[in-house]
């Protein structure tokens, strides 16, 4: 049995190394041997390692290479641990570690909010037009930390205002984060014309949303402070095949 290690795929960068392997392992569902069943065939560090090849080459499950676990061993371990949310789970984790190392409280306090419309041909009533960006497809809200980690990700229609995104974001860090008082936002969020948001996050919530403005007067690019880190969240995004694809499905 091959039960995966850095010996057995050294031609896989993106394999797991010990160290990380201890890290991922910890928070692996521990089964109940007393409950019967067959021994496992496929190791989960493997099953791992070859989940960790689709994420990182956007290859199709069943163009994983022969000596990683058969794609549909692999696909089944992948939906059984999403639905157990043992992604989310060793995600935090890994945040708030990484939020410790810098001297940080792993709780937030503050946090960004921006979105970004994806072009996507295919999903039925989760495809619509964003008429200000003139992108069809869908649109992603992400909120990071001050760091840029990765907090809530929602995903929707493009055609769906930015404000109305916001609130179903606001409305799931009420429970998973409350700590968080105060969230930098763009103008797509909050203007002159409607600033909604800003006073139901403030009387429902206890959320202070603070706009980050450009400045009309210069011209393309420009480096917008606390916002950044989101902009760059959300460009490591759209560059990752794996993403492209699950927004590509029904959600």
């Amino acid at each position: 049995m091959n039960t995966g290690g850095d010996d057995a795929r050294r031609a896989y960068p993106c394999a797991l190394t010990d160290a990380m392997w201890q890290v991922v392992s910890a928070h692996l569902p521990v089964r109940d041997t007393t409950k019967g069943g067959r021994p496992l065939k496929h190791g989960h560090r493997l099953i791992i390692d070859t989940i960790l090849y689709v994420l990182v080459s956007g290859c199709a499950w069943r163009l994983v290479p022969h000596d990683l676990a058969p794609w549909h061993a692999v696909y089944r371990w992948f939906r059984y641990w999403s639905a157990l949310g043992v992604w989310d789970d060793i995600h935090d984790v890994l945040r708030d570690q990484v939020r410790q190392a810098d001297g940080r409280d792993p709780a937030p306090t503050a946090a960004v909010l921006d979105s970004q419309s994806a072009k996507s041909a295919c999903g039925g009533e989760q495809i619509g037009y964003d008429a200000g960006k003139r992108v069809r497809g869908r649109k992603r809200h992400l909120l990071v930390d001050t760091n840029g980690l990765l907090l809530v990700c929602m995903v929707h229609s493009a055609s769906v205002q930015d404000r109305a995104g916001a609130r179903l974001v606001l409305h799931s860090i009420d429970q998973q984060y409350p700590t968080i008082g105060l969230i930098w936002v763009d103008g797509g969020y909050a203007n002159s014309v409607d600033a909604s948001l800003i006073d139901w996050a403030d009387h429902e919530l206890g959320i202070k949303l603070e706009v980050v403005k450009r400045n009309d007067d210069i011209k393309g690019f420009q480096l917008l402070p606390r916002r950044w880190v989101v902009e760059r969240t959300l460009c490591a995004t759209r560059r990752s095949c794996a993403v492209r694809r699950w927004e590509s499905k029904e959600v």
